[in-house]
């Protein structure tokens, strides 16, 4: 009769490390509330800028503060359409940047860390107003949260990572 090793008990599996890096890669760092406000501002100029000169060619002037009753619905929807078509094309892009966060070597991803769909961009540009009404508050959660996200990250699911 063929007698069959004993093998005993099996071993049990290693405990669970939930924050390790898988080998060769480096932990992911979160873009900040400074980096993100230098990106910001490198992209409003950018776009006003460019924004200047399509008003400029097509006529349109910018309104007079002094005189509210000279305001140009148009003017605002342009500038609206300019801002949302810049933020929501770039961040759902390849490089998942707008130009002022390439700048600042940052990338807008999902939570789970996927490049963004043109629609999830389009939701955390229109975030932002609600990110911005109550005292910039939604800004400024980014100091102060773990992920460094503001309400408008936390509402589109999404999360600012560094590239370098």
């Amino acid at each position: 009769m063929a007698s069959v090793p004993n093998s005993g008990p099996a071993a049990p599996p290693p405990p669970p490390v939930w924050d390790a890096t898988p080998p060769g890669s480096s932990p992911v760092g979160y873009g900040g509330f400074w980096i993100r406000v230098v990106a910001y501002l490198i992209d409003v100029i950018l776009v006003g800028v460019v924004l200047s000169f399509v008003m400029g060619i097509f006529g349109l002037r910018q309104v007079n503060p002094d005189d509210l009753s000279d305001i140009d619905p148009g003017v605002n929807l342009l500038t609206i359409l300019v801002f949302w078509l810049y933020f929501a094309l770039l961040e759902s892009s390849e490089r998942g940047a707008t130009v002022g966060k390439m700048a600042m070597g940052l990338r807008v991803v999902t939570g789970d860390g996927k490049r963004l769909t043109f629609l999830n961009a389009t939701g955390r540009f229109f975030a932002r107003i609600l990110s911005g009404a109550i005292f910039c508050i939604g800004y400024l959660m980014v100091a102060f949260t773990e992920r460094k996200r503001g309400l408008h990250d936390m509402i589109a699911n999404t999360v600012v990572i560094k590239t370098r």
